[in-house]
């Protein structure tokens, strides 16, 4: 059977042969788009015949709509694509569509729908269109939820040969990396509780030890933080000026792209990883400070981690060999890891990284 049988009912509204060439056309292009098989039962022989009774069963504005979404790859913060979900017929295996949608274009290993987060800017997890329960399969109105990793050994320079320091290093007052003595790490404005203005986060960006520009006040209840984002508004890096970057700065700058999205959410912080490269976020809700510091969390590109919850009191905590941790901030470093795992032990000796800030909810 060819593609055009599966494109709309027979006798349905747009059954004359210019709207299913149109509809034809569409699905084409999705079918390029779609991601390798993850195992040979996904292969797109096996696929095929769920994915496009699945596209059947969406409107002409929202078939365009995916399309635009998938061949954009999510640049642009797009409307919902919704579909019955309640009606599992010609779906393998009764995988719900957002689940077979995100397998087929983002993440081909998925397979159950707890894996999956919906973004905060989506408006159809669950809604109603005449009888029958819809939800949005947009497959980039979801991230996969990061889970921890099981850490390495910690990082030995003697085991892995000579090695050469990402950036300017101080032995001197490297062990101060974060104590209220250590220079450029001084800044009194950046504390929570001067936090007045009704704003319920601050964005301060740092290149090793050195922070650029001015704090970004958050007052919207998500925002992108981004090098290049060719659709949307937020915090964008390649504005922030600089009298001298390193060539590793000007690397790992070159690498956040779309960055991340940041959004307040019932119960805490979420970051969601829009780039192609991994982040890594610590904050001191993400694990109590252990002897080597606080747990550091990679975030894979396309992926989501709350990374601070309100629960709990974490006032007057201590970071090993770092001196006074806020425990009201999380910091994410862009590409570059950190911590015992890692060549670089503190936040300060990555190339580019963020600091949120965070306002005490009333």
């Amino acid at each position: 059977m060819g593609d055009d049988a599966c494109l709309h009912p027979a006798g349905g509204p747009h059954d004359h042969p210019m709207f299913r060439s149109r509809r034809a056309g569409l699905v084409r292009r999705l079918w390029r788009q779609r991601c390798a098989a993850a195992s040979p039962e996904d292969a797109p022989s096996t696929l095929k015949p769920a994915v496009h009774a699945l596209f059947k069963k969406l409107k002409d504005e929202e078939l365009e709509l995916l399309v635009q979404v998938v061949e954009s790859q999510g640049a642009w913060e797009s409307g919902c694509i919704l579909a019955p979900c309640g009606d599992a017929r010609g779906v393998k295996q009764g995988l719900p569509p957002q689940v077979l949608l995100c397998r087929v274009f983002r993440w081909p290993d998925l397979h159950q729908s707890h894996e999956l987060k919906h973004l905060c800017y989506c408006d159809g997890g669950q809604g109603v269109c005449g009888d029958m329960a819809v939800l949005c399969c947009n497959p980039h109105h979801f991230s996969r939820l990061a889970e921890p990793e099981i850490p390495p050994p910690p990082y030995l320079k003697a085991s892995c040969g000579p090695s050469w320091p990402d950036g300017p290093q101080h032995p001197s007052t490297e062990l101060l990396e974060f104590s209220y003595d250590a220079g450029d790490w001084c800044d009194t404005s950046l504390s929570w509780s001067t936090v007045k203005d009704g704003c319920w986060c601050k964005l301060a960006y740092w290149e090793y030890r050195t922070r650029v520009g001015r704090l970004y006040a958050v007052h919207e209840a998500s925002v992108n933080v981004f090098f290049e984002l060719p659709w949307g508004s937020g915090f964008c890096l390649a504005q922030l000026p600089a009298a001298y970057r390193s060539c590793a700065v000007r690397r790992a700058r070159g690498k956040i792209g779309r960055g991340l999205l940041l959004s307040r959410e019932p119960g805490g912080i979420w970051a969601y990883n829009r780039s192609e490269h991994p982040i890594f976020v610590s904050s001191p809700t993400l694990s109590p400070p252990g002897p080597f510091g606080l747990t550091v969390l990679k975030v894979l590109p396309g992926y989501s981690a709350k990374v601070f919850n309100w629960a709990g009191d974490r006032a007057g905590w201590q970071l090993p060999g770092e001196g006074p941790c806020d425990p009201h901030s999380i910091r994410i470093s862009f590409t570059k890891g950190w911590g015992p795992c890692y060549s670089r032990q503190f936040i300060t000796s990555c190339p580019c990284w963020l600091e949120v800030l965070l306002n005490q909810p009333h």
